[in-house]
């Protein structure tokens, strides 16, 4: 983080909100290394924590199922491989975008179309 910090001139006239989200399997609070006192949030930079399960605030989240399916139970010998099927699998998502509307439009988010 300090390097991004410097690396983009934060500081008390430039600030950046970071905003933080749990991994599926965490627990409810906060993963230890968002808090651990160990990390040193530099000046200008705001960390805002998602709330858990509120995937309205992130719906690629509710994405992943979709192109897991395409690579559950299966080993790939080169991460080039996994890239190529997964890249596949996205592809033909592309012919299924009522699934990907219904999954991750919100009535209340503006229209953008």
């Amino acid at each position: 983080m300090a390097d991004f910090a410097e690396h983009f001139g934060l500081g008390e006239d430039k600030r950046v909100i970071l905003v933080c989200d749990l991994l599926p399997n965490e627990p409810r609070e906060r993963p230890g290394w968002h808090t651990s006192p160990q990390v040193e949030v530099p000046n200008g930079m705001d960390l805002v924590f998602i709330p858990p399960y509120s995937p309205e605030l992130q719906p690629a989240e509710r994405l992943w199922p979709l192109t897991n399916e395409a690579i559950a139970n299966k080993c790939f010998e080169t991460l080039t491989e996994l890239e190529e099927i997964l890249f596949q699998r996205c592809r033909a998502l592309l012919n299924h975008c009522e699934l990907i509307h219904g999954l991750t439009y919100y009535h209340w988010w503006p229209d953008s179309s």
